[in-house]
């Protein structure tokens, strides 16, 4: 193998390891793992790690607190995969400018305008007027 090749392997290997470190895990799967170990501890899952009675009484035999002293030691088989964008190699296409004509624009505009006016005439928006004769029917005044 060539040395250049060589020298990749290591970039890679050292790449890979501090992907899968925990300083490197975001927050959310920190909580996910720690989550995760913490019902297997509490479902009386044995302990990848040696803890002395006295340090498990400290800590009230926490599930979570002993899976994150687990993660902290680096001791857990548990992984997170992170996958990487697909590289594309395609050359990008402009997107063509549709021009309009000014009388095109003011049909376009116009058949929209109708289309909201049946709307509203679907939906019985309110109109003014509408309210002024309720308004007058139920024998108010707008000084009360």
């Amino acid at each position: 193998m060539k040395k250049s090749g060589k020298i990749f392997l290591k970039k890679l290997k050292s790449l890979l390891n501090k992907m899968l470190h925990h300083e490197d895990f975001t927050k959310y799967e920190k909580a996910r793992i720690l989550g995760a170990r913490a019902l297997q501890i509490a479902m009386n899952a044995p302990l990848l790690i040696k803890i002395n009675q006295e340090d498990l009484e400290k800590i009230k035999f926490d599930a979570l607190k002993i899976a994150e002293v687990e993660l902290n030691s680096d001791i857990l088989p548990i992984s997170v995969k992170k996958p990487f964008p697909e590289k594309k190699e395609e050359a990008l296409k402009r997107v063509k400018d549709v021009k309009l004509s000014e009388k095109e624009t003011e049909d376009l505009e116009a058949k929209e305008e109708e289309e909201i006016a049946k709307e509203g005439d679907i939906m019985a928006l309110a109109n003014p007027e509408d309210e002024a004769e309720d308004f007058e029917e139920e024998g108010g005044s707008e000084e009360e």
